[in-house]
């Protein structure tokens, strides 16, 4: 068998599997909770893994190595920067947000959470941040369906319709019938492979390219600098990548995950597996990086995709189909983040537009079904947005992480730590930052300068903070609530 057969048939076991685990879930979802949330029933390692694959995509595999590979250590500073963030956002977050989701209406989704927390009768705190969700998550899961596309057409040579519709086919299966659950579980098992995959490469890589200190010696020699984290940095430069962490507090698809694990007590071992495997895989791919460099300047070769160090060098060392299952590895990273931005996609449609507008009392199947041709009818537009390669979608994704963390993020830790937040202070909060990182991410000169996220998550902490104490009336129930949910993580830690 040629070694594209070998490869093809490690990608069609990996898609496999993926449609059996979203069966296993269809059969395990029964109600609207089930289906949004997996019932609140998620285990400490399922929870950790499936957030950290939902938040990696293909830049884990891709992006990093191949600017690791370019320029050296100092593109390793976001790494630095995302490895803090959700450091931080397990430690500050998840513990209160899963006690606050339940005691405050059992909210099911970020912006029904919001709503119930800061009691705005008029529904609009809700739908607004249903609408924000809907909108930057089509878009983001457009550009998820081009890297699969591409990523069949560069590996396979298929066209790229074809590799589109085949990955987009699968993720809207697995996702359409088994809800949150088989997000969940492929995630775990998407990122069991992407870590495995990142540890295996560099290690046998070392082995190619003569040990430790032979592989320093080459890549000293391609650059001195490509090993130092100073040389070439500046204090912006440093600071832009570190506020990268500030994004974790906003992302919806990330912290919906800590609403969902089984109890309070499970966040903290969560914590450390969930740092734990992104510490090592994002070591991993640096290293893959380093070898990578040191192997080419060793042969005498060049890599005319930086981006592609990973996919060359699993080629080189592996059998042809174990070489498949490292290219499963970056198409589950892809599809890992589908899946999770269509589920809670589908959530703000229907949880948090449709219930609140439309139907208020209809029964938990019929919410089911709503959600499931939810799932469907964003996967086809994003689909149809994929359909020409438009770099316009591909702009809108960047300023996607500045964007959800400025307007969620200060929001988010507020309503988990400040009783005095109100429902006017939210929306301003949430308006101000994402407009500010917009923006700031828009003028060149102002990006070139500073990540759009630092002054934009700034103005919309400011604005949520003055805005609130303007307009702040006593409410009793918010807080009983509020008490309530320091007494529970006081009894249950």
């Amino acid at each position: 068998m040629s070694e594209n057969t070998y490869q093809l048939i490690a990608i069609i076991i990996y898609m496999i599997a993926m449609l059996a685990i979203g069966w296993y879930a269809f059969r395990k979802t029964s109600n609207l909770t089930d289906y949004m949330l997996g019932g609140r029933s998620l285990g400490p390692a399922v929870t950790a893994l499936s957030a950290g694959a939902a938040d990696m995509s293909g830049w884990l595999l891709m992006g990093l190595p191949g600017a690791v590979f370019a320029s050296g250590l100092v593109e390793g500073w976001i790494a630095v920067g995302l490895t803090l963030g959700a450091y931080f956002n397990w430690r500050l977050v998840a513990p209160r947000l899963r006690v606050y989701t339940q005691i405050s209406s059992n909210s099911i989704t970020i912006p029904s959470y919001l709503d119930s927390r800061l009691k705005d009768n008029s529904k609009l705190l809700r739908i607004v941040s249903g609408i924000i969700i809907l909108v930057f998550f089509t878009f983001y899961v457009s550009s998820g369906m081009v890297s699969g596309g591409v990523f069949f057409e560069s590996s396979f040579g298929y066209s790229y319709h074809t590799g589109l519709l085949i990955v987009t086919a699968v993720v809207v299966a697995y996702t359409l019938f088994g809800g949150f659950l088989a997000v969940s579980y492929t995630d775990f098992l998407q990122g069991l492979i992407m870590f495995l995959a990142l540890l295996v490469v560099p290690i046998a890589g070392l082995f190619l390219t003569g040990g430790i200190g032979e592989t320093v010696e080459s890549i000293k020699e391609v650059n001195p600098d490509h090993l130092s984290f100073f040389a070439t940095a500046t204090v912006a430069g440093v600071v832009s990548s570190l506020a990268w962490g500030l994004g974790y507090f906003g992302q919806p698809h990330i912290i919906v995950r800590f609403m969902a694990i089984s109890s309070v007590k499970e966040t903290k071992s969560a914590r450390r597996i969930g740092i734990g495997w992104m510490f090592l895989s994002l070591f991993g791919a640096v290293c893959t990086a380093l070898v990578g460099v040191a192997y080419y300047q060793q042969q005498g070769l060049e890599l005319k995709n930086p981006e592609t160090v990973f996919i060359s060098l699993g080629q080189i060392l592996f059998h042809p189909l174990v070489a498949g299952i490292m290219l499963a590895a970056i198409l589950a990273a892809v599809m890992s983040t589908i899946s999770s931005q269509l589920i809670v996609t589908s959530s703000a449609l229907v949880e948090d537009i449709y219930k609140s507008v439309f139907n208020k009392n209809a029964s938990d199947k019929h919410y089911v079904l709503m959600g499931r041709l939810a799932v469907l009818a964003v996967s086809l537009f994003a689909l149809w947005v994929a359909w020409n390669q438009n770099s316009t979608i591909l702009t809108l994704v960047a300023f996607a992480w500045a964007g959800f963390g400025s307007a969620f993020g200060p929001v988010i830790l507020l309503s988990l730590y400040w009783k005095k937040l109100t429902n006017w202070g939210a929306l301003a909060g949430m308006a101000s930052g994402a407009i500010v990182a917009y923006v700031w991410g828009s003028v060149k000169t102002l990006h070139d300068a500073l990540y759009e996220i630092v002054p934009g998550f700034a103005t919309g902490l400011i604005v949520a903070i003055v805005v609130s104490l303007i307009t702040y009336k006593f409410n009793a129930e918010i807080e009983k609530e509020y008490d309530e949910t320091l007494e529970t993580l006081e009894r249950e830690k």
